[in-house]
C-alpha cells in the first residue's frame, strides 16, 4: 500500500519526546508518511528546554517549498515557529492556498515554562495565521494567552466553552481547547476534557486521566494525529476522536516508563500494547 503524505512544520526536541519527533512518529503511527521544515533547533531533554535556535523565515519557507513542489501533501500541521516572522510566513503559503488541512497548534510555552515564541507572536497567531487555520488546538495556557484572559480564571466546562468561542471569533473553522490542565470546576482531577467549537456547535471528549510523569509531546502528538485523520478524509469530530484516543492509548502504555527523569516521551508505536 502506497501511504498518503503530510506535512509537520514545527521545531526538533534534541530529547526526541516532543516536535518533529513526535509529529513523525505519530504519523508513522496512522501510516501516513510524514515531511517536515524544521523551524528551530532546540536543545532540551525531559527536565527543560536550555537553549533554542530559530531558523531563518526564508529557510523555513524553502523547505515547505521543496516539499510542496514534489508530494502530495493532504494535511499540514504546525507547531512551534519559534518567532514572530516565521509566523507570519507560514500564513502566507497557506493564504496562497497551499496548506491543505492546517491544523495549528500554537505553542507557545514549554510544558516546563520556557517561552517558545518571541515577543509580538500572539499577535502574528491571532492577525494572521489562525484565521486560516482548519482548526486550532491550544491548551488552556495557550487559550487563555491567545483570547486575552487569565487562565486562572478557567476552571470550568463553561469557562473551556468560553474561551473556544473567542478564538472561533478570531477566524478558524474550528477550535479544540485541550483541558488536560483543568483540575477544578465542572470536572475532577480524574478527566481530561476537550471541547470541540465550530460552526456545528460544541463537543465534548472526555477520557480518564493517565497518572504519569511521561505526558512530554502530548500537544504536538494530538495536533499531529488530527491532521493525520483530516488527511485521510475523516470527518473533523471523528479525526479528533481518534487522535484523543491515540494520545490516550500512548499515555497509558508509557506510564511506567524512566526515559529521563524529568516529563518523557509517550508510546507513539505501541511497544507496550
Amino acid at each position: 500500500m502506497e501511504p498518503i503524505t503530510a506535512l509537520t512544520v514545527a521545531g526538533s526536541d534534541s530529547g526526541g519526546g516532543a516536535g518533529i519527533q513526535a509529529d513523525l512518529r505519530t504519523f508513522s503511527a496512522f501510516s501516513v508518511h510524514g515531511t517536515s521544515a524544521v523551524t528551530a533547533v532546540t536543545a532540551q531533554n525531559t527536565l527543560a528546554v536550555t537553549r533554542v535556535a530559530p531558523i531563518a523565515p526564508d529557510v523555513v519557507v524553502a523547505q515547505i517549498d521543496a516539499v510542496l513542489d514534489d508530494f502530495i501533501v493532504l494535511a499540514v500541521k504546525t507547531g512551534m515557529l519559534a518567532q514572530p516572522a516565521t509566523v507570519l510566513a507560514v500564513a502566507d503559503v497557506a493564504r496562497a492556498g497551499r496548506l491543505a488541512n492546517l491544523v495549528v497548534d500554537p505553542v507557545l510555552v514549554s510544558t516546563t515554562g520556557h517561552a517558545l515564541m518571541d515577543q509580538g507572536g500572539v499577535e502574528a497567531y491571532r492577525d494572521a495565521l489562525i484565521p486560516l487555520a482548519t482548526i486550532i488546538t491550544p491548551n488552556l495556557r495557550e487559550a487563555a494567552i491567545l483570547a486575552g484572559v487569565d487562565e486562572r480564571e478557567v476552571s470550568s466546562l463553561d469557562d473551556m466553552l468560553e474561551l473556544a468561542r473567542a478564538l472561533l471569533a478570531l477566524g478558524p473553522q474550528a477550535v479544540l481547547v485541550k483541558g488536560g490542565h483543568l483540575v477544578a470546576g465542572a470536572t475532577s482531577h480524574a478527566h481530561a476534557p476537550d471541547i470541540l467549537l465550530s460552526a456545528e456547535g460544541p463537543s465534548v471528549f472526555d477520557a480518564h486521566r493517565v497518572e504519569t510523569r511521561n505526558d512530554h509531546g502530548t500537544g504536538c502528538s494530538l495536533a499531529a494525529a488530527i491532521a493525520a485523520g483530516l488527511a485521510y478524509g475523516r470527518p473533523l469530530p471523528d479525526a479528533v476522536r481518534d487522535a484523543k484516543s491515540f494520545v490516550l492509548a500512548a499515555l497509558t502504555s508509557a506510564a511506567e516508563w524512566h526515559l529521563g527523569r524529568g516529563h518523557g516521551p509517550i508510546d507513539h508505536l505501541g511497544w507496550n500494547a
